[in-house]
């Protein structure tokens, strides 16, 4: 994977997945690793607590991370896990079938799993609520079929 940074004057090089381009204010690039740190976090928890998500957690930080620190938007973009899923939403605004999947399964154990307990009925309803709108986000995110399948040759 190739970044480049590139000023608003210059014509990028070659099509590239997300281009890294720091905002020009010291100010506003604080404000943006601020809220990509407060985001990673976010989706750090996300991973362990039931009802936070990750993945919208992580592609916000990435997309701070483009606007205020190259260092930290090149740890994020390669590293083994999100790097992936966060390039295939840049390059492609899509997600593999085999994340959906996990997607659905993790959602619907956590959501599931804070539904049982939960007393409430009321908030229980709100849990639901917040899973089938999450789900129905989900489902619209189109899925790209892998590459290799496509670029096999038929007999």
């Amino acid at each position: 994977m190739m970044l480049a940074r590139h000023d608003n004057n210059q014509q990028p090089e070659s099509v590239q997945i997300h281009i890294l381009q720091l905002h020009d204010s010291t100010f506003i690039r604080w404000l943006y690793f601020a809220i990509g740190l407060t985001a990673l976090l976010a989706g750090i928890l996300g991973i362990f607590l039931p009802v936070l998500p990750t993945t919208p957690f992580i592609l916000l930080a990435a997309g701070c991370f483009a606007r205020s620190s190259e260092r930290f938007h090149v740890l994020l973009m390669n590293h083994r896990i999100a790097g992936p899923i966060i390039r295939e939403w840049c390059e492609h605004r899509s997600m593999p079938r085999k994340v959906k999947r996990w997607a659905y399964l993790f959602m619907t154990l956590s959501f599931g799993s804070s539904i049982l307990i939960v007393s409430f009925l009321w908030l229980k309803g709100m849990l639901a609520l917040l899973a089938l709108t999450l789900a129905f986000f989900i489902w619209r995110v189109p899925v790209r079929e892998a590459e290799s399948n496509s670029n096999q040759k038929m007999p």
